[in-house]
């Protein structure tokens, strides 16, 4: 039987290496799953969601968005209902995500000549109730990694505003204060963080990272498992999303354990908990 279409649900930008950097993101998923893998943009670039979707209908939808906003709650389902099309969980409060945001703020700090003594984790922000809550949550686990003050920030719609978190920070006497992008790609946000006063670091963006790509990987395993499971019953069909969550990305080589060499000396520094490193077991990394 052939693999379900995978379309990735993207903002888009008009930025043009945010198309690069999300065909970077398609093309590990295509290696990871096998399936055939399309970008839809909800803005600015091509191909559209819906024109992605009618030359695909029935395919797997996953929303490569880092909140649960109107985007994600509103109208990809909308669009995606309208083809038959499965729609996926999205990829807010991921521990992956976390991990990502920690390697890309390493990258940067390595390229500033230092570790930061603070960091602000950057969202793009939500006027919808709970749409935060995805940066909040990356803020909570790169606090866990990180022996550092870590703080939150919005870029649009919440407050406080990037430059805003940094100033309190400097205020406060912390000199080396830098920016973990909790943004998927380039646009006009990391532009705009790329130009606040006062840092000692700005990281990436981390779509093209190959954890988000593994968690990509591991919603569309988990969407294919319910699909098998349908008729089977309600404790079936969660017991096979649940392995799938697990297990099946192993599509990807996947690290296991906490003895994952890049994580085990940054996870002794921050003294995190045992029970705490160990849960990334029990998550599509």
């Amino acid at each position: 039987m052939a693999a379900r279409d995978l379309v990735i649900a993207v903002h888009g930008s008009a930025v043009p290496e945010a198309g690069a950097t999300t065909a970077r993101l398609a093309d590990s998923v295509r290696a990871l799953t096998g399936a055939p893998v399309a970008v839809g943009h909800l803005d600015h670039q091509t191909p559209s969601l819906p024109h992605a979707l009618a030359d695909r209908p029935g395919a797997v939808v996953v929303p490569l968005l880092l909140g649960d906003g109107y985007h994600r709650t509103v109208d990809i389902p909308a669009v995606a209902r309208a083809f038959d099309c499965a729609v996926t969980r999205g990829l807010s409060g991921e521990h992956a995500v976390a991990l990502a945001l920690y390697d890309r703020l390493r990258d940067a700090e390595r390229a500033a000549g230092g570790a930061a003594d603070a960091v602000v984790v950057a969202g793009a922000g939500s006027s919808r109730p709970g749409g935060d809550d995805g940066t909040l949550a990356a803020v909570r686990q790169l606090g866990l990694l990180l022996p550092v003050p870590v703080t939150v920030a919005y870029c649009s719609a919440s407050a406080p505003a990037p430059a805003e978190a940094v100033a309190l920070l400097r205020a406060r006497g912390f000199r080396r204060v830098a920016v973990a992008t909790h943004l998927l790609a380039p646009g006009r946000f990391t532009r705009a963080l790329a130009a606040v006063p006062g840092t000692w670091a700005v990281a990436a963006p981390i779509a093209d990272h190959a954890r988000v790509a593994r968690l990509v990987a591991a919603r569309y395993a988990e969407a294919g498992a319910e699909a098998r499971y349908a008729g089977a019953g309600k404790a079936e069909a969660e017991y096979a999303a649940a392995w799938a969550g697990k297990a099946g990305a192993g599509y990807a080589a996947m690290e296991t354990g906490c003895a994952e060499a890049g994580y085990a000396a940054a996870e002794a520094a921050a003294k995190i908990p045992l029970r705490v490193a160990c849960q990334r077991e029990t998550l599509p990394l």
